[in-house]
């Protein structure tokens, strides 16, 4: 376990990562997943506050637009859970490994370079992410 959690912060987490990337699919969501564990674990930028999942989830400003989401909302499948806990426990998959952010270009957009002055990672189906600079964020690289 790389982060301490309790059950109904599992369950946020899975929450987030269908509303967020269901669309991607299992790997998609996954990579969210990624995203929100870095935030918790980070200690750097905007996240120097961000303790735990439940902090990490409702992050205002700099949160999560799936929160607004009908997605969002609901108990999260026993498939979504077991995605949030192989997160929680360490997996991690790429371009989301070292990414603090990411977001879905509209309109056949391709992935900026950098966003909000972070280096793109990469990109996986409809998003890109986005990783701070190596020895900005000391606890991601």
């Amino acid at each position: 376990m790389i982060v301490k959690y309790t059950e109904k912060e599992l369950e946020l987490l899975a929450r987030l990562m269908r509303a967020e990337a269901v669309g991607e699919g299992n790997l998609g969501m996954l990579m969210v997943g990624n995203v929100g564990v870095n935030r918790v674990i980070a200690d750097c930028l905007t996240f120097r506050d961000i303790k735990t999942i439940s902090q990490m989830v409702f992050q205002s400003p700099g949160g999560f637009s799936g929160t607004s989401s009908s997605l969002f909302y609901g108990n999260p499948t026993a498939l979504e859970k077991s995605l949030a806990q192989r997160v929680v426990r360490g997996e991690y998959y790429h371009p989301a490994t070292n990414a603090l952010w990411f977001y879905a270009p509209s309109g056949g957009e391709s992935c900026k370079s950098t966003w909000w002055d972070q280096a793109l990672a990469g990109s996986y189906k409809n998003h890109c992410f986005y990783k701070p600079s190596i020895g900005v964020c000391k606890e991601l690289h």
